[in-house]
């Protein structure tokens, strides 16, 4: 968003929470920045410095307000609307890429050359792609440090910081506290129990339809990947540095995250992935305010505020789903992947049973949830594995291929457009699954499946044309949230 000062500082004055993550409120007079809401007494105009960005607010010397934590506000929406190359590197950042690969690799997967990249960031954010970095990197370690037991150098290297006395200065320089302090602030709130294990609060924008997205979830859960049991979402994951396992509980302005690592630095990319699943940076208002416009959607918009697209923790699992799913039902979507996961060989990604570790993941009967597979792990399969027609067949293999050898690139900075041209180029994979993929792997919020059945019959529910083409003309009053009304259509239906 633009940072015009006179609807700043009115979100700021009314405490619209709506706004936390928009933008980031600097006080020079007390040296901190809050979020818009935060619940202090509105400060003077001519003490008020508005920031793109925590990095930029750091970045001018103040630190993080104790208050209304504005490091764990949610992220700006602007990020998943927008398409292009400052977008792309914030979701990168996000998922840890700098920490990984450092700015060379973040230039090198936007293609870019460094200094380019840094312009741009700097001009619209406020501050480059080290110091976003490092602002994540103090978030990371504020979580461990105050829901783990772990030792402050163990947490160092866990948030991505070259040395304990880089992290000890960050975190004073950003909440105008040592780490140990940080820690005895913490009070009555224990470390949970088990190594690798953190629990935290995955802040959203209200409202929320939770029950809409845990039924999209558990209709479309895999065994041994992922469940949904008592109003909770439990799933494996595969991050960078090794096993994962999150239970996602959602409750009033916030999602309660566990989270089980095997590496802790892989919190921030988890993180990520855990927000970009439920969605949870999305603005609901504006998208409810523009669907219910038209008069078909308002009664629904009314009834179930908040409705969510559900994404993907991993492009690549996505992308095999929408290939086994074509022309199918999701039921017996559901069965063909069960029966290609039951196939695979368990010891090719977690190793036998018996060198398993307490720092893996597992849930609370003792079963293990797992990443489902990479790429790599697919290509390795059996034909036997598979179960299903040699054409579909040959699309997961042409799929794993061009994932591995970067000619698709279905990570969460992917460049969309160019994306979706990729996939198309592929045996098997037409507008349908392209669609499918630029909604929930890449994060598109504009996407729109006129062709599907369920959507057309959702339409026809709500007194719609159910003519593909008819439709997808209609839909236009819908843009830029179409992918919002994809999900009220199937929910219709």
């Amino acid at each position: 968003m633009e940072m015009d000062f006179e609807r700043c500082y009115r979100a700021v004055d009314s405490r619209d929470q709506r706004f936390d993550g928009w933008f980031y409120t600097g006080v020079t007079s007390t040296g901190i920045y809050c979020r818009p809401s935060c619940p202090a007494t509105t400060p003077k105009r001519k003490n008020v410095r508005f920031f793109p960005s925590a990095a930029a607010a750091q970045g001018a010397g103040l630190r993080a307000c104790r208050r209304c934590r504005p490091d764990a506000a949610p992220g700006s929406p602007e990020w998943d609307v927008r398409a292009d190359v400052v977008g792309r590197a914030m979701r990168l950042i996000a998922d840890g890429v700098v920490d990984r690969s450092g700015v060379p690799g973040l230039a090198a997967r936007l293609g870019y050359t460094e200094r380019h990249l840094h312009r741009m960031l700097r001009a619209e954010m406020g501050a480059g792609p080290l110091a976003l970095a490092r602002a994540q990197r103090a978030q990371t370690a504020r979580i461990l440090i105050e829901t783990t037991g772990l030792g402050m150098a163990e947490i160092a290297f866990a948030a991505g910081f070259g040395s304990v006395r880089q992290f000890n200065d960050t975190v004073r320089e950003v909440y105008a506290s040592a780490p140990s302090q940080l820690r005895a602030a913490r009070g009555r709130h224990q470390a949970p129990p088990g190594a690798g294990t953190i629990s935290l609060r995955l802040a959203y924008r209200p409202p929320l339809h939770a029950r809409a997205l845990l039924d999209f979830l558990a209709l479309r859960a895999l065994p041994g990947v992922e469940e949904v049991r008592d109003g909770t979402y439990h799933r494996g994951l595969r991050l960078p540095h090794g096993a994962g396992q999150v239970a996602l509980t959602p409750a009033d302005g916030y999602v309660a995250a566990t989270l089980r690592l095997a590496d802790l630095r892989d919190l921030a990319p988890a993180v990520a992935r855990c927000r970009r699943l439920l969605d949870l940076d999305a603005d609901p208002v504006a998208v409810d305010g523009t669907l219910a416009a038209d008069p078909a959607l308002a009664p629904a918009v009314a009834a179930e505020p908040g409705i969510r697209v559900p994404r993907a923790v991993d492009g690549f699992e996505m992308a095999v789903r929408a290939i086994i799913g074509q022309q199918v039902s999701v039921t017996s979507a559901r069965t063909t992947l069960t029966r290609l996961l039951t196939s695979r060989n368990d010891h090719e990604v977690y190793g036998p049973d018996e060198d398993q570790t307490p720092d893996q993941p597992h849930d609370h009967r003792g079963g293990w949830l797992r990443g489902f597979p990479g790429a790599e792990e697919l290509l390795d399969l059996p034909d036997a594995a598979f179960g299903m027609p040699i054409g579909r067949r040959g699309t997961l293999r042409a799929l794993a291929r061009a994932v591995v050898d970067g000619t698709v690139d279905l990570a969460p900075g992917g460049d969309r457009e160019e994306t979706v041209r990729r996939l198309l180029a592929l045996p098997g994979i037409g507008p349908w699954t392209a669609g499918y993929l630029a909604m929930r792997a890449l994060g598109d919020p504009d996407a729109f499946l006129g062709t599907d059945l369920a959507v057309r019959r959702g339409a026809a529910a709500l007194g719609l044309p159910d003519d593909p083409k008819t439709l997808d003309a209609y839909a236009d009053r819908w843009r830029p949230w179409r992918s919002y009304a994809t999900i009220r259509l199937w929910r219709a239906a």
